[in-house]
């Protein structure tokens, strides 16, 4: 029992730093309240339950959390796991804390099919609740961040499966909402349960690369000292160390070594105010050289999620890679603690309170209640909401001049529906620069997008195929819910029509037909019209289905989409597609197209090893090359050479790469024994017999161990 009061006693000293008394007594009732309903509880580790719900409270109470958020914090089990239920709750602390308290607990009163059904709906209900008081998802993720810290205690199988949750989801929305020290917190546990040993490997590298590197970061803090303290500039210095996840995500995209990310010092300069940030950037830029396309001005355009501070790379001593943030003290606030803070400021009677965070939150909840309202099950709810967290973003600008935020890949249509509703729904073209743009190319950065509508014109179907925002396609898609069975089922039949080309679907076999209508659990044509109109399939593959055209090569005569420029792929049906890093197909490979309803179709060699850990669920397109365009194009692959490391060797591999007709776009080595280095290549390539004159070339050097293509 005293240890349980001491909890409490913790708790209270924190609490008494920005709460008044009054405050503090309540949540000493909504404590004991706790308390007595897990009396005789014990958590997987063999505490007492009670020191859980302390813990998460004690995390909202180091982000300065208002007094109802901690009581609710204390109480967010009680509903779940004890005799209390929402009416007596209700009773003794009112209505918001019974909000709050529901909003947390999970749905397991109602019966579903399987784990993940289960899984979807309390996300969907989770989500709902937080619309209405984000105060409900700080909860949630002080409840997972300490089920995080102590997930040692449960069985191998479920610790990857929460990890891979908090992952996916949890540190995802702390992002979203601006916590980097939650969203931290959460990616390095998640990373460490998710993969133990690959963390454990990274780890040990991370200490012995610190401990290599004191006296070079000592050299360069002082040069910075020094430049600062000459302008009479009032600042604090940080060292800002990489994230372990953040290494791991940038070494498995990048395909690039430990070493290669290890170069870059970071260094953190908290301010005054934004003007001496501006004047910070500059003395920084003059003590080292800044990099070309190294600066980021996050503080005139924020991130999405709020974030706001200024970036520069730089060339240090011995021309070693820097990177410097320059922010004031509210900024670093707001970057650890996000939309959090805005209680603290509130409490306080501060005016700042209308942060950039909480009205880029704001923003987002209001875009997940009208995905809502269009989602059709908690699957593809869930689905919506994770492509839309936190995705690098572009900046494009409208005839005007405002700035626009939208995610990497967005189209016009994309545009078009971030300005208005209704601008999405009668657009019709756009103008990009001043010159036509097609409706599902992707924009960059920078570009001025204008926007043709019409009256009369009506969202397509097709749009679906290249649309990313889930507030277009959640638009898209209630447009086509909206229309009637039989419109449906016209349309449908129209997109299927023009996919098909020249067959028609009177002169497929039936038996075909009923294959393919089983395969896609539809009982009649009509239901797979009606999903096709929708945009819940794609209509390229239940063509290629129904002519069971395993080359994936269009019947000849009317082919959909003929106005497309020529493409080195058939059988994509003029829906957009990248190549994968990952194994980097070239002409002369065999190659699938993985389907993704938000971004189109990636083409993977066929036996790729990232295909085989993907979910058996997922939907492949069997593609092919169109080798009269593709010899048009370049493509990348990469190669892995041992060799033995001698002076010049580096310059006699590039030229005999150059010699063949082709460029290095990547390089990086690493050691392997003694003199023996691995030279890891990304060559510019026309197809596999190429490759293979590259690969004939290399070999014939001299000191040349071993040369193969690298695939994942």
């Amino acid at each position: 029992m005293s240890t349980v009061l001491y909890l409490f006693d913790n708790l209270k000293k924190t609490l008494e730093t920005y709460l008044p008394p009054e405050q503090i007594a309540r949540i000493e009732q909504a404590y004991t309240t706790a308390k007595n309903a897990h009396e005789g509880q014990v958590r997987s580790s063999g505490e007492p339950y009670i020191t859980h719900p302390v813990a998460v409270a004690h995390i909202l109470a180091d982000m300065k959390l208002d007094h109802e958020t901690i009581m609710a914090a204390l109480l967010h089990d009680v509903v779940e796991d004890t005799p209390i239920n929402a009416e007596q709750l209700n009773s003794l602390f009112g209505e918001t804390i019974t909000h709050l308290v529901l909003g947390v607990t999970k749905l397991d009163k109602l019966q579903f099919h399987d784990h993940k059904e289960a899984q979807a709906a309390n996300f969907r209900k989770m989500i709902m609740a937080m619309t209405s008081d984000i105060r409900v998802i700080l909860i949630k993720l002080a409840d997972r961040t300490h089920n995080m810290r102590t997930i040692g205690a449960l069985r191998p199988d479920k610790r990857r499966r929460i990890a891979k949750e908090t992952l996916e989801i949890f540190a995802p929305i702390a992002n979203r909402l601006g916590i980097s020290s939650i969203k931290n917190e959460l990616e390095e546990l998640g990373f460490e349960a998710m993969y133990p040993m690959r963390y454990r490997i990274l780890k040990d590298a991370m200490k012995h690369a610190r401990n290599n590197r004191k006296e070079i970061i000592k050299s360069i803090l002082a040069d910075i000292n020094g430049r600062l303290e000459e302008t009479d500039i009032k600042y604090r210095i940080q060292g800002r160390e990489k994230h372990l996840y953040s290494i791991y995500m940038k070494m498995v995209k990048k395909e690039i070594q430990f070493h290669e990310i290890m170069d870059v010092y970071g260094f953190r300069i908290i301010v005054n105010n934004v003007d001496t940030c501006y004047r910070v950037l500059g003395q920084m830029h003059n003590l080292f050289k800044p990099r070309p396309g190294g600066f980021k001005d996050y503080i005139a355009i924020p991130k999405i999620n709020g974030y706001q501070s200024l970036h520069t790379s730089l060339v240090g001593p011995h021309g070693i890679p820097i990177e410097i943030q320059i922010r004031t003290d509210f900024m670093d606030q707001m970057a650890n603690q996000g939309v959090a803070a805005h209680w603290y400021y509130k409490t306080n009677g501060s005016e700042i309170v209308d942060s950039s965070a909480q009205i880029h939150a704001q923003r987002w909840l209001k875009s997940l209640l009208e995905l809502q309202q269009s989602a059709s099950n908690s699957f593809e709810f869930i689905e919506s909401v994770k492509t839309d967290f936190f995705p690098e973003e572009i900046y494009v600008f409208t005839p005007e001049g405002k700035i626009y935020e939208l995610p990497n890949g967005a189209t016009p249509v994309d545009f078009a529906y971030a300005v208005h509703s209704d601008i999405g729904q009668h657009c019709i073209g756009a103008r990009v620069d001043h010159h036509p743009f097609p409706l599902n190319r992707p924009l960059s950065s920078g570009q001025s997008v204008e926007i043709l509508t019409s009256p009369v014109s009506q969202p397509n179907a097709i749009w679906l195929d290249s649309v990313v925002t889930s507030k277009a396609r959640s638009k898209i898609r209630q447009y086509l819910k909206g229309l009637k069975q039989e419109e449906c089922q016209l349309l449908g039949k129209r997109l299927l029509r023009n996919a098909m080309g020249s067959t028609r679907i009177e002169n497929i076999p039936q038996e075909t037909i009923d294959k393919v209508l089983k395969e896609f659990g539809k009982n009649n044509l009509n239901e797979l019209y009606v999903d096709i109109a929708l945009g819940n399939l794609f209509t390229v593959i239940v063509a290629n289905k129904l002519l069971n055209n395993d080359a994936m090569n269009l019947p000849t005569g009317k082919k959909p989409h003929a106005t497309l420029p020529p493409s080195s792929i058939n059988g994509t049906g003029g829906l957009n597609y990248v190549f994968a890093n990952c194994c980097h197909p070239i002409p002369g490979d065999a190659i699938i197209a993985h389907v993704n309803p938000g971004k189109g179709l990636v083409i993977h060699t066929s036996n790729c090893a990232n295909l085989k850990t993907s979910n058996p669920n997922e939907q492949f397109l069997p593609v092919s090359w169109d080798m009269n365009n593709a010899c048009n194009e370049v493509f990348e692959a990469g190669l892995r050479i041992e060799m033995v490391n001698i002076q010049g060797m580096i310059g006699e591999i590039s030229n005999a790469v150059s010699v063949c007709g082709a460029n290095i776009s990547q390089i990086s080595s690493e050691t392997k024994e003694g003199k023996v280095y691995i030279l890891n290549l990304v060559v510019t390539v026309r197809d596999r017999l190429h490759l293979a004159n590259i690969i004939r070339k290399i070999k014939a050097l001299n000191n040349i161990n071993r040369v193969v293509r690298r695939k994942g």
